[in-house]
């Protein structure tokens, strides 16, 4: 039997799959600010589950990613060059969602999406060894 936390931490993994699941289908469509999104948020379910091992949150988004900094990042545990992808996945989405007119580029989203990909991997990593 699993604990909640346990539960916690797979429940976030799998809500980071189907935003990375979502994400690609909006690039094959051709839908990038909705894309954007869905990559950011995979990349946030991610750390959060990371967050979790720790008994770590925040009701802020800035809050999670500097808790993630912090705690993962500044400790060595996870890659910085890595991790700089949550930031500007979370940088990437402000701007699609929140300022009119706001037209992402195809490329910059599909790279996005890549290592948005290779930062959840990481994530499960990290996870069968804790």
């Amino acid at each position: 039997m699993s604990s909640p936390k346990q539960e916690l931490i797979a429940y976030r993994l799998k809500r980071a799959q189907e935003a990375l699941d979502d994400a690609e289908s909006d690039l094959e469509q051709e839908r990038l600010n909705s894309a954007a999104n869905r990559v950011y948020y995979a990349t946030f379910y991610a750390a959060t589950a990371l967050l979790a091992t720790r008994d770590l949150s925040s009701s802020r988004h800035s809050g999670v990613i500097g808790l993630f900094y912090r705690h993962f990042v500044q400790t060595g545990d996870f890659p910085s060059e890595l991790a700089q992808h949550l930031g500007r996945a979370f940088e990437m989405r402000t701007n699609t969602d929140y300022k009119d007119f706001s037209f992402p580029d195809s490329v910059k989203v599909h790279e996005q999406y890549e290592h948005a990909r290779s930062f959840v991997q990481k994530v499960e990593e990290l996870l069968q060894t804790t």
